[in-house]
């Protein structure tokens, strides 16, 4: 990592790490003020949890809302965004014969717990086919609609896609969904920090994200968004000793949420310290920042069309600070339900101090012809000189698999 911002993290600086995506990566001053937090926790738990924790969310929800465009009232923290949709999922209820709809870019967690929910209540989920490569954010929309029947309840749709990249037209899909009467869950896990963001604009009646990826906040930050009339019929995964509160001083969303048990709440708590990181790290804030990570994405991924002799998959305008590219067709492989850390491409260039995600295309391919996906993320740590060492490695591992 050559970027004069690299030594702010704690990253190995002998990889060449271009997967921000996978699980974030949190500045050493961040780190730090974590551990402020833990240390006064451990110095009087019970002063901490009975007393000083809930004014303390109560900050850090202030300083996330107008960052995500959002009432703070109307957040409540989750430890990712998994847990976020497993909440909302979880809590409603659904009959027999209704429809949960998805696309086959979901996230394969968000997707197992659609078809939990829906196995226990007979419902069904049904999958929307999304082309990749595709040219314009239409097709997203035509494939969703298309999937669109008087039995759809619910959808559950990417703000971006993990194994594609790909930027959905979510504030379009969402209106054309409701004027259908679909309700909308947004998985935002990538958006924050990724994009410039104002929840409620989009339309949706909820949505989940993660802070631990592109805002750089610790594991364990996310957030769940629910529309205020929404927000009576959404519970906690853990029903705690909120839900027999008698106060009338908080609303009951925020009694249920806050307290759900011991835990370390440190990682929400410095949400404020990781998104006045990203603000201060270049004259321009997160507005350039963000422009700054799209750039550096867009470079890299046209050098890697190059060097595979292909054209870029999706449009400028549905990436972010990550791209997907598909790699040479991988017919003759018997697909075996790869791990995405354990696929030959992706231990090749690992060997190499590459740290990239590599992944299936469809994402289970059932039996079908399939490729693979090489994503790249474009982070403040990341300069060109990282791509072009992945340009030049790339074409001896596909060689190798």
């Amino acid at each position: 990592m050559a970027s004069e911002l690299a030594h702010l993290w704690t990253l190995d600086p002998g990889v060449t790490f271009l997967n921000h995506g996978g699980y974030g990566a949190t500045p050493r001053p961040v780190l730090a003020a974590q551990q402020r937090w833990r240390d006064q926790m451990e110095a009087e738990p019970v002063r901490f949890f009975a007393h000083d924790l809930e004014p303390a969310l109560d900050e850090a929800r202030h300083a996330l809302g107008p960052f995500v465009g959002a009432d703070p009232e109307d957040l409540v923290f989750v430890p990712n965004a998994t847990a976020g949709i497993n909440t909302v999922l979880r809590s409603l209820r659904f009959a027999a014969g209704e429809e949960l709809l998805t696309t086959d870019h979901a996230y394969a967690a968000a997707r197992n717990a659609m078809e939990f929910v829906a196995e226990r209540e007979g419902a069904r989920v049904v999958v929307a086919e999304v082309p990749f490569p595709l040219q314009s954010p239409r097709e997203v929309i035509d494939a969703v609609m298309r999937c669109v029947t008087p039995h759809t309840r619910l959808a559950v749709v990417d703000h971006v896609t993990s194994p594609t990249a790909l930027v959905f037209p979510i504030e379009e899909l969402v209106g054309e969904l409701t004027l259908r009467g679909v309700e909308v869950l947004v998985d935002g896990a990538h958006a924050p920090g990724q994009l410039a963001l104002s929840v409620p604009s989009l339309g949706a009646s909820y949505y989940a994200a993660n802070l631990h990826k592109w805002v750089c906040a610790p594991k364990g930050a996310g957030f769940l968004w629910v529309r205020h009339d929404r927000q009576p019929l959404i519970r906690p995964l853990a029903i705690s000793n909120g839900a027999a509160s008698t106060r009338t001083n908080r609303s009951r969303f925020r009694l249920d949420f806050d307290w759900t048990g011991t835990a370390d709440p440190s990682a929400w708590l410095v949400v404020p310290d990781a998104i006045e990181f990203g603000a201060q790290l270049m004259p321009g804030g997160w507005e350039a920042l963000i422009e700054r990570n799209h750039r550096l994405l867009l470079e890299a991924r046209d050098l890697l069309c190059r060097t595979l002799a292909a054209g870029p998959p999706a449009p400028d305008e549905m990436v972010g600070s990550m791209a997907s590219l598909p790699l040479p067709a991988a017919d003759g492989d018997a697909y075996r339900g790869i791990d995405l850390y354990g696929d030959p491409v992706h231990d090749h260039l690992d060997a190499l101090a590459l740290q990239v995600m590599v992944a299936p295309w469809p994402q289970r391919p059932a039996g079908g012809s399939w490729r693979r996906l090489v994503r790249i993320s474009a982070a403040a740590y990341n300069d060109a000189a990282d791509y072009r060492r992945l340009a030049d490695a790339l074409p001896g591992a596909i060689a190798a698999a």
